[in-house]
């Protein structure tokens, strides 16, 4: 079990950046692998990218790849999301998300995860 916990959203201009911390409670940090999903007002909850158990591995979804870095640091329990040339279709609420199962699911799935952060809220104007 683990307690999540986002910050560091807030309203740019596009193009602007924002980063976005999660920070986890407990001594077990390193047994997840994280991920962060957006939610936009009408729309479904969707990836954004995921980060593997040591940090050595990222998937980052077509949308934001090439703009978004996702980086964890497992001494610290937190885990970074740093969001470069944001644009208006960035602006959602933005979830930090925990998981350790074995399901048979890609890390961009939602049933990959089993424990969710507030979220922050992200906008973007134009």
């Amino acid at each position: 079990q683990v307690q999540l916990v986002e910050s560091g959203g807030g309203l740019v201009q596009a193009g602007g950046s924002l980063r976005l911390s999660c920070a986890a409670s407990g001594r077990t940090f390193s047994s997840y692998y994280m991920g962060w999903f957006r939610q936009a007002p009408g729309k479904e909850r969707e990836f954004v990218t995921a980060i593997s158990r040591t940090g050595t591995t990222t998937y980052y979804a077509d949308s934001v790849k090439g703009r978004f870095t996702a980086s964890r640091d497992n001494a610290k329990n937190t885990v970074l999301l740093q969001m470069n040339s944001l644009k208006p279709e960035d602006t959602a609420v933005y979830y930090c998300a925990a998981g350790d199962n074995t399901l048979g699911f890609p890390l961009s799935a939602l049933g990959k995860y089993d424990y969710w952060g507030q979220g922050t809220q992200v906008t973007v104007s134009s």
